[in-house]
């Protein structure tokens, strides 16, 4: 097997065109549905803005099992690695802290080469990694890109390790197979504007109908515009969009926001909370719904920042990339969902109520 170094040629096949095609039509339509849905107040309209991503996913999955279920049936091949770098990406605040290494791979029948890779290590083991160090690594023979350190070699294989001496490979590392190319790109990103735009071309007379039977100001609570931002508040939902070089991840920034909007409503009930870079939505729960509701108070927004950036960097979506934080009940319990797109593809993670990370979701 000849192992070529260098970037691979961009994934521009018609097949990822069509699915970047599919995932920005789903980016676009869902927020919309729901915004949409919920100042209407078209029911039907609201719950496809919340199962659109999860038919999405599930398809998603479904399509790939058979992929995986080859890559799975290939035995991974076992190799001495010298660590070329290491440098922390996230994961600071708990036991395991993700690391992206570049090491260079010496297999024992094809030439060597270099790989980068982000592998999360627990902060004890770290000293057992250090630059200049040789350790066993394992990969798929047919995805040499996909390295992983093995924490607990073989005592055979930690022998061979103890006594090797590994030369660093020339040439740049391995990270993918075919990195997304820019067609693809574009064509999610017209995707996603063709989806949201249409969702609103749909209802627009709907749209406008709410707006011109609204109350009077004193009343309805009609847009209030300021230099830095603009808040708008009807019966069903409110948003806040922001000005230039603002961010909801600023200090305060969100929680001022959310207190402005619940203060124009009559509960502190909600049933979806979604944050994007600077516009916030937010969908109160009906008078007398059976509902699975929470109080936009106890949102853990300190943790905020720090679970968007630990998505951005540690799941491998690739940049440049867009966020959202969504947040609801519909299954139980309070779920604190962030989502990253990025140019190797969509990830995300989930946090409980008090913001602790309980799933990861890299991009593939």
């Amino acid at each position: 097997m000849t192992i070529a170094t260098g970037a691979p040629p961009t994934r521009n096949t018609p097949a990822a065109v069509a699915s970047g095609f599919l995932m920005g039509g789903v980016i676009g339509a869902s927020p919309a549905a729901l915004v949409v849905g919920a100042v209407i107040e078209n029911a039907p309209l609201f719950v496809l803005g919340i199962v659109l991503p999860a038919v999405y996913g599930l398809l998603f999955l479904l399509a790939g099992a058979p992929r995986r279920a080859r890559e799975a049936a290939v035995a991974p091949r076992t190799a001495l690695a010298l660590v070329e770098s290491r440098e922390a990406v996230g994961g600071e605040a708990t036991s395991d802290v993700a690391v992206r290494f570049e090491l260079t791979v010496a297999p024992d029948d094809v030439p060597v080469y270099r790989a980068a890779f982000t592998q999360h290590v627990n902060v004890v083991d770290l000293a057992d990694y250090r630059p200049g160090g040789v350790v066993v690594a394992q990969y798929p023979p047919d995805r040499p890109w996909r390295v992983r350190i093995v924490k607990r070699p073989t005592p055979e294989w930690e022998e061979r390790a103890a006594g090797a001496r590994v030369d660093s490979a020339p040439g740049p590392a391995l990270v993918s197979e075919t990195p997304e190319g820019s067609a693809v790109g574009i064509v999610r990103l017209l995707a996603l504007l063709l989806a949201a735009g249409g969702v609103v071309l749909l209802f627009r007379a709907d749209l406008f109908d709410q707006n011109a039977s609204a109350p009077p100001p004193s009343v309805a609570g009609p847009p209030v515009s300021s230099s830095s931002s603009t808040t708008v508040v009807s019966s069903a939902s409110g948003t806040v969009t922001l000005g230039p070089n603002q961010s909801f991840l600023d200090q305060g920034e969100l929680r001022g926001a959310v207190t402005s909007l619940l203060k124009g409503a009559d509960t502190r009930a909600v049933l979806t909370v979604v944050v994007r870079e600077r516009l916030l939505s937010i969908v109160y729960a009906p008078t007398g719904a059976q509902a699975s509701t929470f109080d936009p108070d106890s949102l853990p927004y300190d943790r905020f920042p720090a679970l968007v950036r630990e998505a951005r960097t540690s799941l491998g979506a690739g940049s440049p990339q867009t966020w959202q934080i969504t947040v609801e009940r519909l299954t139980g319990s309070l779920t604190v969902r962030v989502g990253v797109t990025g140019a190797e593809g969509g990830a995300s993670l989930e946090a409980d109520a008090r913001g602790k990370v309980v799933r990861r979701t890299p991009a593939h």
